[in-house]
This record gives structure tokens, sequence and C-alpha cells, in this order.
């Protein structure tokens, strides 16, 4: 049974619908991300699964709990770094760490986790003082000081510098690796293609796709992208011919398609046959980012 099961999800706000109609399940030790542009819906989804909002229709269960009618049961189930997590500048990490401790009879030991996330030396510094990568590993021990089985962490790399980010992305696969589910709220496209076995991408309150990020990739038009000038035209019926070329487009020159692998091949051996030199030969694959535009873009637009 998936530990996170949401189902015909739904939620207005004066009459009009944030989310509609969401389904989706997250299985136990994945990374599970949400993806989508800002009032996509992915914070009201975030929010009915952690209990902290009603939705108006719909279903959701962690671990088989109902958010809204086993809340005590969630909280030990349940460890949450929300997206505007804040502390009392002069609270200390050891501080923080005990009272958070005490929210809960069985507690992890935070000495433990305070070691495991690189805490120990700042114990006595006060959260004011601490850098930007530091709060964010403190934030991570008070999600697991509770021993949850699921963690959701929203957008928790956001305003970190790229060293401090890839840090906080190691810390986010041993959270996995020790048994623990995450729920990954993000808008960085590098952080979820690396980090996520598989991704909800919202739209409109609506769940636009729901693959792994090879798989959402595969589902982009742009596949492989060849780009060069040849030293001399092309037949057209030659390109016509190119196996699994998606579009070819001429431009001052310049000659673009989109293909596969298959594609690739295929024009280098048309150059060669031809003895035509490809100048400013460019071969580059669809990204995570390729893949969201084209499943977000408003198409009325």
């Amino acid at each position: 049974m998936p530990i996170i099961e949401v189902n015909g999800l739904r939620k207005a706000y004066g009459g009009r619908p944030v989310v509609d109609d969401v389904t989706f399940a997250v299985e136990e030790g994945e990374i599970f991300g949400i993806l989508g542009p800002n009032g996509a819906g992915k914070t009201t989804t975030v929010e009915c699964v952690e209990g902290l909002r009603e939705p108006d229709a719909g279903a959701v269960r962690v671990a088989g709990l109902d958010p809204r009618t086993d809340r005590d049961q969630l909280t030990r189930t349940l460890g949450v770094q929300l997206q505007e997590s804040e502390l009392q500048e002069k609270l200390t990490v050891r501080e923080a760490l005990e009272l958070y401790g005490a929210f809960y009879p069985d507690p992890a030991d935070w000495r433990g986790l305070a070691e495991r996330l690189g805490l120990t030396g700042k114990l006595t510094t006060r959260f004011g003082r601490l850098s930007g990568g530091q709060k964010q590993r403190l934030f991570i021990a008070l999600a697991l000081i509770g021993r949850p089985r699921v963690v959701v962490l929203d957008e928790l790399t956001t305003g970190l510098d790229p060293r401090a980010r890839r840090d906080t992305w190691k810390l986010i696969e041993e959270v996995r690796d020790s048994g623990v589910t995450v729920l990954l709220v993000t808008h960085f496209m590098e952080e979820a293609q690396r980090l996520c076995d598989r991704i909800a991408v919202f739209k409109q309150g609506r769940v636009a796709a729901l693959d792994t990020p090879s798989g959402l990739i595969r589902r982009s038009s742009g596949g492989t992208v060849i780009s060069f000038a040849p030293s001399r035209p092309l037949d057209d019926g030659d390109l016509a011919g190119l196996p699994e070329a998606a579009t070819i487009e001429r431009r001052n020159g310049h000659l673009t398609i989109h293909g596969t692998d298959t594609t690739v091949n295929a024009v280098i051996s048309l150059l060669a046959r031809h003895q035509i030199t490809a100048r400013q030969l460019r071969v580059t694959d669809s990204t995570l980012d390729d893949a969201f535009l084209e499943l977000t873009e408003d198409r009325e637009n």
C-alpha cells in the first residue's frame, strides 16, 4: 500500500478552485517531487496532506491515517519543514532540538541527529547567527526528531548558494537512504531531476503529468536537438527521410533538427555521404526544464 494516497482532492477559495481533482500516490522509501508554477496548487495540496488545511472534497491518507481525524497520530508519522520556516533568533541549536524533542513521546536522540547533520559544532550558536545552509540542516533535524516515516520538505533550498544547495541535496538523499519517504516541493528543475524518483507536475490545480524525471523528459517533443550550419545546402528529400525527426527548422543558414539518438546517427551518415561539413555543430539533450515548460505552458496565449 502506498504510504501517501491522494484521491480526487479539491479545494477552493472564494469559489475559485485552487486544487481540482488531484490524485496521486507516493510509495514508501521514494523521494516524490511536486513541481508547478506559482499558483498551481502545490502548497495547498501539501497542506492538505499535512493536515494544515481541510479539503472540500476527496480523500487523503498518510500511512493509512486521515489528516483531518487522526491529527495526533499523524504528528508521530509525518515530519514537516514548512516553506516559511523561522525560529526565534536567540534560540540556540541545542535549545531548538531539545524543545522539538519534547513534543514527542519517543523522540530521536537529538545529539545523534546533530552529529549526522553536521551541527555538533553549532549547538551553542543562536539561530539568528546561522548561515542559510546551517539553518536548513537544522530544519531537517527538527523535521526528523519525531522519528517520522514521511518528511515533507517545501522549497528547502530556496536562497541557498550552489555549494550549500548541493550539500543539502546530499542530506536529502541520506534521509531517504535511512528509510524515510520524502515529499519534496521545489522550483529547481536540477534539484528535482537529481533527487526525485517520480514527479507530479501541477498546472492550474491539476496534475498535468506524473512520471520519473527521465520519463517526463522523454515525453518532451524536444528530445535530442542537432544544430549546425552545413557547408552547402542539404536536399529537402534527404532531410524528410531522417528517422525519428520530429521537426526540422532552417534559419539564417542553420539547420535545427529535433529528434533522437537515431536521428543524430542518420544526420552524421547523411553528411558523410554527401561530403558536407557541419559547422558550429551542437548536439544537446532535452532537460527537465524543457519538459516542465512544455507541460505547463499556457496554450491559449
